[in-house]
């Protein structure tokens, strides 16, 4: 017969007890969870055993003695081989090992006789040890880091500090929870007024990347003061990670705000921001008289050219005005921006991103007047040309039809179609410069965007608890044989088959509000040449063009 002991390799440094545990029936295993030390008294560790299958419901039993013999404890094995009488089972284990040796020595006592079997001393185990392992969390739990009248060496004894920090860390975070969950029904209540549920309120605040920001972050605050407990793994990770993310993001934050009012940057960048606007505009100005005249040698329209670029040069100028307007305001808002900073790194960067936009609203403009025209043309030149080939677009069948035209429908169409041909290159030049522009303020949001994303996405605990405790994140175990000699039990090893840090970021990765958009670079492409509005970075819920 083959008896397979599972030993927690923490346990192999304990010193000399008693072993407990749990007999698997059927398989011919039993599972050691914990070595109690000497000296202790058996009545008292009867009554232990007895606290801890009445409230866990688990069958744990004495499963026999551990010996390490050490200096004054020379009969210390025959003393724990006799306690077999005062705790009586039909196999009693006895495991030894002496100072400086890697294999156990192992014997099965039978009630009735004493005799060695084939055995594999395994340390640690597979499906079922795990599960007998968690049905005895509460032999840990009871633990209390504390002198009590057992002391015990378990497979939890190797990270007691960082139990003990955990502890004192629930503890602190009851008043913190509450006083949250205080200001987060006050914040609910603030959101339900009938002012803020307006729609043009609803509009603007979907558009802001700080409202949304704002939201997301009470998601998660709701989630992290919420008494429910965690019921399965995915969801107890994803309020770790949740929470790591959180306190790393208000660190990054306080250390930014720390950054700005020192040595009165704020005032600084205040005084900075005017000159900036100032000279973007000078270089708009240059560029709109350089595509007003004759750009890179090109023929123009010129009466269309000054129109378009009168146009646009009104709006810079208005701009200007507006930035000029706001110019002794501008140090104040920019103190209250950098000071909601200490709400976290990413709603700084939100924050940021809607400057920009608000920044470069004449950019955005300009690109939607001039994307509008071209597109306007290139849709009217793509109908005429239909109508030279004798088609039409037939609307309700969403497909293009023949049709018959009269002679006068066709001299229209062919002068309709020449004066959009030949205005069409002046637009076009138009909306290349203003959509590269648009482009250009596109990609640094999308950068801001994205260091959003990695900082409310990145599963910043799972990462940790894979460098420090491997073992918690598994993709399976094997096992090596760690000590094969004459006369003494095989003893294998059982180690943690670790998974990858790519995996752990796939697995764990929290989701984000945002969304990526739907369109391949084909579609993208053939927007931009058709002169749809292309908005690469939008949030869920929003209408798409």
């Amino acid at each position: 017969m083959v008896l397979k002991i599972f030993f927690p390799q923490c346990c192999n440094r304990a010193d000399s007890g008693l072993l407990v545990g749990q007999w698997i029936p059927g398989h011919n295993s039993a599972v050691v969870l914990a070595v109690i030390h000497y000296p202790f008294i058996p009545w008292q560790v009867k009554q232990y055993i007895n606290e801890i299958q009445g409230q866990s419901h688990v069958e744990l039993a004495v499963l026999g003695s551990w010996s390490m013999p050490k200096e004054g404890q020379e009969g210390m094995e025959s003393f724990l081989r006799d306690l077999s009488t005062i705790f009586p089972q039909q196999h009693w284990l006895q495991l030894s090992r002496q100072i400086g040796e890697i294999g156990f020595r192992c014997q099965v006592l039978h009630r009735d006789q004493i005799g060695e079997e084939h055995m594999e001393l395994t340390e640690e185990g597979d499906g079922e040890v795990f599960q007998t392992v968690a049905q005895g969390e509460l032999l840990f739990s009871q633990d209390k880091y504390d002198d009590g009248p057992l002391k015990l060496t378990h497979w939890q004894s190797e990270g007691r500090e960082a139990s003990i920090i955990v502890e004192l860390m629930k503890q602190a975070s009851v008043p913190l929870c509450v006083l949250l969950t205080k200001l987060l029904v006050f914040w609910a209540w603030l959101c339900s007024l009938r002012l803020l549920n307006t729609r043009p309120v609803i509009f603007v605040s979907s558009k802001l990347s700080t409202c949304v920001q704002l939201s997301y972050r009470t998601e998660h605050l709701q989630m992290l003061s919420s008494t429910k407990r965690a019921d399965t793994h995915a969801h107890f990770m994803r309020k770790a990670n949740t929470f790591v993310s959180f306190l790393v993001d208000v660190a990054l934050g306080m250390l930014l705000v720390s950054w700005l009012y020192r040595e009165n940057r704020i005032g600084q960048l205040a005084n900075a921001l005017v000159p900036a606007a100032d000279h973007v505009a000078e270089e708009l100005e240059q560029l709109l008289q350089w595509l007003m005249g004759a750009p890179a040698g090109l023929k123009m329209n010129r009466a269309l050219d000054q129109v378009l670029g009168r146009f646009f040069l009104y709006h810079i100028h208005l701009w200007i005005s507006y930035i000029h307007l706001m110019s002794p305001f501008i140090e104040m808002i920019l103190w209250y921006v950098g000071l909601s900073a200490c709400l976290g790194l990413t709603f700084a960067i939100s924050l940021l991103s809607d400057m920009v936009a608000l920044l470069t609203f004449h950019i955005y403009c300009f690109y939607v007047y001039g994307a509008r025209l071209y597109c306007m043309k290139v849709y009217g030149l793509s109908s005429l040309w239909r109508l030279f080939r004798g088609k039409k677009w037939n609307v309700l069948r969403q497909r293009v039809d023949s049709c018959c035209y009269d002679l006068d429908q066709l001299f229209i169409g062919t002068l309709l179609f020449t004066i959009l041909l030949f205005l069409l290159p002046t637009t076009a030049l138009y909306y290349l410069v203003f959509t590269l522009l648009r482009l250009v303020v596109v990609l640094f949001q999308g950068i801001l965007h994205l260091s959003m994303e990695f900082i409310n996405s990145f599963p910043l605990f799972a990462i940790g608890l894979k460098v420090a405790r491997p073992y918690h994140l598994a993709a399976g175990v094997k096992f090596r044989v760690l000590c094969e000699e004459p006369g003494t039990p095989l003893h294998l090893m059982m180690e943690i088959n670790p998974i990858s840090c790519s995996t752990v970021v796939q697995t764990y990765r929290m989701p984000t509000y945002s969304c990526y958009p739907k369109d391949s670079w084909g579609a993208l492409v053939k927007k931009l040449f058709l002169g749809e509005l292309v908005y690469p970075w939008r949030h869920k819920g929003t209408k798409t063009d």
